[in-house]
């Protein structure tokens, strides 16, 4: 074995180990220098402080009202053990007395303040300058003293009541939620319907340069991978460990904060929903919970009950999905008995109303497609993203994940009327909301053998097809095929392969049929190639889509993996060996990819090539932008149409997370999370280093990252 292949197998035994077993730490920790700052520098802060900020922060840094405390415990829990520059871009996002906008200060007098806070809360003066520069402050930390504590979860400063943002905050009614307020983002993908697209404009192409930190607040480091809400000012979001978020999204001061207590650590969630007056959220301990939208108080608290005794093997990583009266939310489990479900509870009560098997039962639809397996030898059908709901059809939509118990499916077994297709694995479903039924099916890949799932957002969108404008619920798989479906039947209606996987040699134009490569299916006697790599050519980072311009705009990422006698075995049970390889369009260099596809031609329109693989959710705006995130880390904005690269910025941890947009008193906002890894982040982060020797690519070193924070851009100046 050479040595280049010795590496591979041992990178995919490591994630192999951390994609089963989660987290290998819960701390946050960093080999940064310590920073440092002359006597000069704090003592002109101190000035600068007392003119700009003491009015806000006291004079002591005790703060006042809602705003924060700028020593003591709050200001290690917030600030120590993390970049310079977060706090940095902290102090500059403040607005400052007497011109009152954020900006007004000269760089060093920002600086200054810095100096001053820095040695206000124990550092001690030496004979370095503190850099202006707040790239160059990335690479310093602000040191943890030994009896600090490395929490930098926010405090509340203020009651909740004291608060005009909660208290005038209206309840968000079923309208509201179908057609949510342009200035809002009231579900994980904005709307229903799952485009993942903003009407704003106000950022748009002439304007995208001038985007700049507006506020950052430190979050505590962890699995996750949240998406935040926004409704009429008030930002809600999940943060690690189960902890939800209310905060000014204008400024970042929070609200409330609540925290579920219980001894599992895994989070990973991809969101909360809002209705009415309520924040909906999952927790790691399988519970489903209410709170108050303007206290934060606890309404109520349903344990999702399973039959089986190893519970914690269940997870909810989705976001729920309100339609009607009900709270939709969809179940995790690997190698469980009899599978995963989506389960619905009443929005007013808790209690729970249905639930769907996402594994289909002897006797029932889809029982007899496996092998005529017992049902508690069928597993999978995990629920990992959250449903979209077209309130007119009264339908939601799901996509169950395939099963990892494939060797028992591997091969059909000679009985009439039985296959092993494996329902409802790798299907979209559509269900009605008020009763669990399921109205129609379609599985977009019958018995996957490569882990190679169709399990992220169902988009219901309208395109011509036939003649006719046809409501469509699209989807893309890990294979990067994207397919298109009848809202209301599930009559299949076209694909379109983005030409990043080669398990699919042929897709039927009448049925979407698929045609398998017999040299991918597994084989122990030979190591073949396989394309894409397991965690997908897409994953979970959502794609978006513009309904002015019918382009849908994909994040990609290439790698393969190989199948055969050698490698590592803990992820499918048909005992082949899976490695990890280039993929062969990566010779150029380049990894990642942000493809357009214009959906009424259903032709591919432009793509951006680069070396390092996109990690975020896309975000398309109606200022013609098109924004993701990537592991250099940065973000990126792109022109709509032609693909031109408008904007860039460096980020102080890696963006695994939803971009979003909101508007607050007319001044729109670009957000993201970063720093909170999750299975995505870590997988492509271990494999871009493997690959880099090969490919000519630079190692990249994340070690300087700064922790875990909500990141906030607006345009620089006063809104219009």
């Amino acid at each position: 074995m050479t040595s280049v292949n010795s590496r591979r197998i041992l990178a995919v035994i490591y994630l192999g180990l951390v994609f089963f077993w989660g987290p290998l730490s819960l701390g946050q920790t960093t080999d940064m220098p310590d920073i440092t700052f002359s006597l000069a520098q704090a003592d002109s802060g101190k000035d600068a402080y007392t003119q700009h900020c003491a009015g806000c922060h006291g004079e002591n840094l005790e703060g006042r009202g809602f705003a924060a405390q700028l020593s003591g415990e709050r200001f290690s829990e917030q600030w120590k053990g993390r970049s310079a520059a977060v706090l940095s871009s902290y102090i500059r996002s403040m607005p400052m007395a007497p011109v009152g906008n954020p900006g007004s200060l000269s760089d060093e007098t920002y600086t200054n303040i810095l100096a001053f806070l820095l040695q206000a809360n124990g550092l001690k003066a030496g004979k370095k300058e503190l850099p202006e520069d707040v790239d160059v402050l990335r690479e310093f930390a602000i040191p943890l003293a030994e009896d600090d504590l490395a929490d930098p979860n926010l405090n509340v400063a203020g009651e909740p009541s004291e608060s005009n943002l909660l208290r005038n905050l209206p309840s968000l009614s079923h309208e509201m939620l179908e057609n949510p307020a342009p200035e809002d983002w009231v579900n994980w993908r904005r709307t229903y319907d799952g485009k993942g697209f903003t009407p704003l404009r106000q950022i748009n192409k002439e304007n995208v340069s001038k985007l700049k930190v507006a506020w950052s607040a430190p979050l505590r480091g962890g699995e996750n991978m949240p998406s935040p809400l926004v409704h009429q000012g008030v930002m809600f979001f999940h943060t690690f460990p189960d902890t939800v978020l209310a905060l000014d999204a204008s400024n970042g001061n929070v609200l409330w904060r609540y925290q579920h207590d219980h001894e599992l650590r895994f989070s990973k969630k991809n969101g909360i929903a809002l209705a009415g007056d309520k924040v909906l959220v999952p927790t790691s301990d399988l519970h489903l919970i209410a709170l108050n939208a303007r206290t934060g108080k606890l309404i109520w608290d349903h344990a999702i009950a399973t039959d089986s005794p190893k519970s914690e093997l269940y997870q909810l990583r989705s976001a729920p999905l309100v339609a009607g009266n009900k709270v939709i939310q969809g179940i995790t489990s690997f190698f469980m008995p009899k599978g995963s479900f989506i389960v619905a509870v009443d929005i007013d009560s808790g209690e729970e109303v249905w639930r769907f098997n996402t594994i289909a039962r002897p006797g029932e639809t889809g029982g007899n497609t496996w092998n005529d397996l017992p049902l508690d030898q069928r597993n999978g059908g995990s629920v990992w993203v959250p449903g979209t709901y077209d309130a007119d059809l009264n339908l939601v939509y799901f996509g169950p994940a395939p099963t990892y118990d494939t060797g028992p499916l591997l091969h059909a077994i000679d009985k009439e009327g039985v296959s092993n297709d494996a329902l409802f694995t790798n299907t979209t479903v559509a269900l009605n909301p008020d009763t669990g039924e399921l109205v129609w099916y379609y599985q977009h890949l019958a018995n996957d053998q490569w882990d190679l799932d169709w399990a992220f957002e169902r988009q219901i969108v309208h395109l011509p097809f036939g003649g006719e404008t046809r409501k469509a619920v699209l989807t893309t798989g890990k294979m990067a095929i994207i397919e298109a479906l009848d809202a209301a039947t599930g009559e299949y209606l076209f694909s379109i392969d983005l030409g990043l996987q080669n398990v699919v040699t042929a897709i039927d134009p009448k049925t979407g049929a698929k045609t398998i490569n017999p040299a991918a299916i597994p084989d122990l006697t030979q190591t073949r190639l396989i394309c894409p790599i397991a965690f997908g050519a897409r994953s979970w980072p959502p794609t978006s889509f513009n309904p002015r311009s019918k382009y849908l705009y994909l994040p990609l990422s290439e790698g393969c993996m190989t199948g055969g006698p050698d490698g590592f075995r803990g992820l499918l049970s048909s005992g082949i060996g899976i490695g990890w390889a280039p993929h062969p369009a990566s010779s150029d260099g380049n990894m990642g990819r942000l493809q357009a596809v214009n959906l009424e031609t259903r032709q591919l329109a432009w793509s951006f090539r680069q070396p390092t693989p996109l990690v975020s959710a896309v975000l398309a705006t109606g200022g013609g932008l098109v924004f993701v995130g990537d592991l250099d880390p940065s973000l990126k904005a792109f022109d709509d149409i032609s693909g031109e690269l408008l904007w860039q910025t460096k980020l102080d941890a890696i963006p695994g997370s939803n971009v979003m947009s909101y508007s607050v008193d007319g001044k729109q906002y670009i957000a993201i999370v970063v720093g909170q890894i999750n299975n995505v982040v870590r997988d492509w982060k271990r494999t871009y280093n493997l690959f880099a020797p090969d490919l000519g690519l630079p190692q990249i070193d994340w070690s300087k990252e700064a922790g875990p924070a909500i990141t906030v851009f607006s345009v620089d100046g006063t809104a219009e």
